[in-house]
């Protein structure tokens, strides 16, 4: 195998961790698509990676649009407060360093998706309304899981997203990788 072919390889998989990175969040994921259609194009001659790095850079900025808005969507329609946004990031926060006491197995994983929701509800319990605990219970229970659900179908969506970025890289520079005319 030769050098050109081994540095291809290497960023075919760095195009490969990038998929799995956009949906596990805290990971990069299109970044890594983007780094490696540019290093395509370092690697192989700028023309030959154009619509690799066009693609994966459109798919960064529309992912990045994405992980910023899914969470404050899914939060406007479950009706939560500032209070529960707060919330859910302190909690996205603490369950990722695993300060959650209620989490004391699985990990940063597990508590970047639990860690939102204790938070979200812990923050909506806290805003201050005007309602008896039980409603002010469903009401926080309700924003913790839009909060949640809003972050899981945006995470969904840059899954698919880096998938077709990554189809586009590897459709557009395989040839090249792989010494092929």
């Amino acid at each position: 195998m030769t050098t050109t072919t081994l540095i291809y390889l290497a960023l075919l998989l760095t195009t490969l961790i990038g998929v799995i990175g956009a949906v596990i969040p805290v990971m990069p994921g299109p970044i890594l698509i983007l780094g490696a259609s540019i290093g395509a194009g370092l690697l192989y001659n700028w023309d030959n990676a154009t619509i690799a790095i066009v693609v994966s850079s459109v798919v960064f900025v529309m992912c990045f649009a994405i992980e910023q808005l899914s969470g404050i969507w899914g939060a406007q329609k479950a009706g939560a407060s500032h209070w529960g946004q707060i919330g859910s990031l302190v909690g996205l926060i603490l369950g990722f360093i695993g300060l959650l006491p209620a989490l004391p197995v699985g990990g940063p994983i597990v508590g970047l998706f639990f860690g939102p929701f204790i938070g979200a509800v812990v923050g909506e319990l806290l805003y201050p309304r005007q309602a008896p605990l039980g409603d002010r219970f469903t009401i926080s229970v309700k924003a913790g899981v839009g909060i949640v659900l809003g972050s899981v179908i945006g995470l969904i969506i840059q899954g698919l997203l880096s998938l077709f970025a990554a189809i586009v890289f590897i459709s557009t520079t395989w040839h090249l990788g792989m010494g092929i005319s």
